[in-house]
């Protein structure tokens, strides 16, 4: 440093920063920079799954006892009768839940036969008379002695998604889905076969949610556009026609954004529902305080249960539903979206849709954007038969997203077995490497041209 001329070194300047034009600290930033941090941690994806499916589970008991204590005392029941038997499912839920998460994806694969051949039989049994029951007009019910009933049809999700998964990574393996035969045949003819016993019971709910997980499964395949639109038209032409030969449906069509009852009241229930979002404000009138549930909103604890949230929660709760929904179709995404496993990717694809289009039908009818489909959002409404093959689908993505190899390094430093020193799981975690995203729509063959998308 050059000394001054009176032989003094030189004053520094203060007050002046190093750097000109330095970026300051941002606290929002920091913050910003610490949140996608942690959401792109391997275990992320793992723990959106399992506390967002616990949280709406738990909030959707609480709503359950609260929308049907005034219908169970108009049947002469106790106020708690449908609350108990959906907290028994709940806990019969939480096995298969749990049993679903340990298991292997060997092990997932093996069961795809046997639930599909399973729902199969049950669903036929539901069309023999003296067996099958018909409630609020569609026969999809089998009684199972006593009060406890059992809708085959629920279970028929469950067995086109890991029948369809195990189909297309077999076929993926063998570089079959290139040809658009193995990509239909025999996916598509047993989901019509699926559809086709639905529908001889009336419940065309049921038979959407299906249809959706079949287009889902189809386009994670890879499926080329003109294909996949193809089979769109036939599903949307079979669907119109049994909409356009059926009253029923028909009004149900025509309460889409209805704000009055209309003749005979055929809008009644859509109306009505609104009229519960609509009186419940920003926090709602307290949990319990609905009035609409008082025999004037009919499946107030089934269909409805959304709608009695909105009227007791306000929208501070309905946005908490809607926000937890959101989280796990994310989390379902992701797993699917970073896995290099064929069959887990298709599986947890179609799980994720399942799930998504079935709250996305429910909530839209009960804001009058959607027909009345009459299905219960998941995890949430009351309803055994749905609960608990959904519950064995969350525990499937619960496994997937521990099978992760960044996700297993993870859980086994949080957990280090007797024998296995820290070091050595954080060296087979740096040895892993980091996860690179992949496409959850199969890479095309470089043999395709680019025009058959």
């Amino acid at each position: 440093m050059p000394a001054s001329r009176t032989g003094r070194p030189p004053a520094r300047r203060a007050g002046r920063p190093a750097a000109a034009g330095a970026p300051r600290d941002n606290p929002v930033r920091r913050l910003y920079l610490r949140a996608q941090k942690a959401w792109d941690r391997p275990l992320t994806a793992y723990y959106l799954i399992l506390g967002g499916s616990l949280l709406i589970t738990v909030l959707g008991l609480v709503m359950v006892y609260s929308a049907s204590q005034i219908t169970a005392l108009q049947l002469s029941l106790p106020g708690s009768y449908f609350f108990r038997k959906q907290f028994l499912a709940a806990l019969i839920g939480g096995v298969l839940l749990f049993a679903a998460s340990r298991m292997p994806v060997k092990l997932h694969r093996a069961l795809a036969y046997p639930i599909l051949a399973g729902a199969v039989f049950l669903m036929v049994l539901v069309q023999v008379p003296g067996i099958g029951l018909s409630v609020n007009g569609n026969q999809n019910w089998i009684s199972l002695g006593g009060s406890f009933q059992i809708q085959p049809s629920e279970f028929g999700k469950l067995a086109l998604v890991l029948w369809g998964a195990d189909l297309l990574a077999r076929k993926q393996d063998r570089r079959l889905l290139t040809q658009w035969k193995h990509m239909l045949v025999p996916l598509v003819p047993a989901a019509f076969m699926l559809l086709g016993l639905i529908m001889l019971g009336g419940d065309m709910g049921t038979a959407i949610i299906l249809t959706a997980i079949l287009f889902g499964l189809l386009w994670l395949a890879g499926a080329p556009t003109r294909l996949f639109v193809g089979v769109l038209s036939v599903a949307l032409a079979i669907g119109f026609l049994l909409i356009k030969t059926s009253p029923n449906r028909m009004s149900r069509l025509a309460c889409i954004g209805a704000t009055e009852p209309g003749p005979h009241d055929t809008c009644w229930q859509a109306v009505h529902g609104i009229y519960a979002l609509a009186s419940g404000g920003l926090f709602g009138s307290g949990l319990g305080a609905s009035v609409e549930k008082w025999g004037q909103l009919p499946e107030a604890h089934t269909d409805f249960i959304f709608a009695i949230t909105g009227e007791e929660l306000g929208l501070a709760g309905t946005l908490s539903v809607l926000a937890l929904f959101a989280a796990l179709g994310y989390a379902g995404i992701r797993v699917a979206g970073r896995t290099e496993d064929p069959f887990v990717r298709y599986a947890a694809g179609g799980v994720t849709t399942w799930i998504t289009a079935q709250a996305v039908i429910n909530i839209g009818a009960v804001l009058g954007l959607l027909p009345i489909a009459g299905v219960p959002l998941p995890l949430f409404s009351y309803g055994g038969s749905a609960l608990l093959p959904t519950m064995f689908a969350i525990g499937l993505l619960i496994a997937f997203a521990r099978d992760d190899p960044a996700a297993r390094a993870a859980l086994a430093m949080r957990q280090p077995r007797f024998g296995r020193k820290r070091g050595a799981v954080r060296e087979s975690a740096r040895a892993a490497g980091p996860r690179r995203w992949n496409t959850m729509r199969r890479r095309a063959s470089a043999a395709r041209s680019s025009g058959e998308r």
